[in-house]
C-alpha cells in the first residue's frame, strides 16, 4: 500500500465526502424505513394495545424483586437488573384492578424516561408491529377507560384497531410518580 502523505490523505477524504454527497440523493434502507412506525405490541386485561418502540428501554420477564415497605400494592418491588435496581410497577394495579392470572406469560416493559426508570407489568408482549404512516388514525375507540390518559391515537391493520399506548405519558402522572403510602 502506497504511503500518503497528511495532504494527500486529507485531499483523499475530501474527495469521499464529495462523493458521497454527490449521491446522498439515492434512496437508502433508513428513509425507506422512515415511513413506518415501530412498535410492541402488547395485552393487558385482554385488549391489544402497541407502545412505540422509543420508549421500551427493554423487555424483560419478571425478576427476582423485593418489597418495598411503605409503597404502595402496585408498587411489586425492586429488582436488581446487571446492577441496577429496577422499580416493578403493576400496571393492573396502578389501573385500580386486580391483577392478571396469567403470571407465565407476564413481561415487564422498561421506561427510562425524565427521571422515571422503572418496568412496568403487561399480561402479555405481542412482538415488535410495524405500520405505514398513512394507516395512523388520531381518534380511537377505547375499550378500557382506564387506559384512555395513556392512549394516543392507534393504527389500523387487517381491520383491527391497536391503540397506541404512551409509556411517556405514564412516566409523567404524578400519580404514578407517588409510590409511597
Amino acid at each position: 500500500m502506497a504511503d500518503f502523505t497528511n495532504q494527500q490523505a486529507f485531499e483523499f477524504l475530501q474527495l469521499v465526502e464529495k462523493r458521497s454527497f454527490e449521491n446522498a440523493g439515492l434512496s437508502t434502507r433508513e428513509e425507506d424505513l422512515s415511513r413506518f412506525w415501530t412498535g410492541v405490541g402488547f395485552r393487558i386485561a385482554g385488549n391489544d394495545y402497541l407502545v412505540n418502540l422509543k420508549e421500551v428501554a427493554e423487555i424483560l420477564s419478571i425478576p427476582p424483586h423485593t418489597k418495598v415497605p411503605g409503597a404502595k400494592p402496585w408498587v411489586k418491588g425492586l429488582a436488581n437488573i446487571r446492577g441496577t435496581l429496577l422499580p416493578i410497577m403493576d400496571l393492573h394495579g396502578f389501573l385500580g384492578r386486580k391483577a392478571s392470572s396469567a403470571l407465565r406469560r407476564q413481561r415487564i416493559l422498561v421506561v427510562n424516561y425524565q427521571g422515571v426508570h422503572c418496568g412496568v407489568i403487561v399480561d402479555e408482549i405481542l412482538g415488535l408491529n410495524h405500520f405505514e404512516d398513512e394507516n395512523w388514525v388520531e381518534e380511537v375507540d377505547v375499550p378500557d377507560e382506564t387506559m384512555k390518559p395513556y392512549l394516543n391515537g392507534g393504527f389500523y391493520s387487517d381491520d383491527k384497531l391497536w391503540n397506541v399506548f404512551s409509556l411517556f405519558t405514564l412516566a409523567e402522572t404524578p400519580h404514578f410518580r407517588q409510590v409511597a403510602l
